[in-house]
């Protein structure tokens, strides 16, 4: 059984999470603030985190950030419906998904079922290893390295370097990212944006001047090969 801490400072929101999940098939702990919630996480990591951003005292951010300096957790955002620079912060500071308040459980816990299915999803051997150039990724294990630095990604940053690798040289949008990478057919599409950033700070040797990632104006992005980039 997969664990989930829900870290929201409403009684009723934790509460009403804290069922769907449950009925859902998951391990609930709750946490009201965000001191509580990295005292939990100081004790045992649980398989992914729903955060909400507003918190009193530490903020939902600064809990992500520290959550990220941590490790690969996954982690969920709670933010307020129109707050998209907080959904653009979370994002840009390691989360792998989001959902909007007022928002449904049960769209809620499709994320994290969804979120976590791709952290721990099995792949056939013959999938078991992407490579371009110095750049290698073990599906199995969810590793990534560069030369001889292991990236630290996360789980939605993993994914998206995984369909770039395994669809070099074509163009997509970032609607089309969108459904292939997150499932979504609608949703804020700075999310890709945000994550396409990401990727390039930890894979481009000048993230200011990409030669992996590369953007396609008017269109979206397209992977270049280490040939070609080179």
């Amino acid at each position: 059984m997969r664990t989930v801490l829900v870290v929201d400072d409403d009684a009723t929101v934790r509460d009403v999470v804290r069922r769907y999940l449950a009925a859902a098939g998951f391990s609930v702990q709750v946490a009201g603030d965000g001191e509580t919630a990295l005292g939990m996480l100081a004790q045992g990591a649980p398989d992914l985190v729903v955060l909400d951003v507003m918190l009193p005292g530490t903020s939902g951010l600064e809990v992500c950030k520290r959550i990220r300096a941590r490790g690969q957790l996954p982690v969920v955002l709670l933010t307020a419906l129109g707050e998209e620079e907080d959904r653009i912060a979370g994002l840009s500071l390691g989360a792998d998904d989001y959902v909007t308040k007022p928002f449904s459980p049960r769209e809620l816990a499709l994320r994290v079922a969804s979120v976590l299915r791709r952290a721990q999803a099995p792949v056939r051997e013959a999938d078991q290893v992407l490579r371009d150039g110095p750049l290698r990724l073990e599906l199995g294990s969810r590793r990534a390295v560069l030369g001889e630095t292991q990236l630290a990604l996360t789980v939605r940053e993993f994914d998206l370097l995984a369909f770039f690798l395994a669809h070099k040289g074509t163009v997509y949008s970032r609607a089309d990212l969108l459904e292939q990478v997150w499932g979504w057919d609608f949703g804020d599409q700075s999310t890709v944006t945000v994550h396409v950033r990401r990727l390039r700070e930890k894979i481009e040797p000048d993230p200011a001047r990409p030669v992996r990632i590369a953007t396609v104006w008017g269109v979206g992005y397209r992977y270049d090969p280490d040939e070609v980039a080179s």
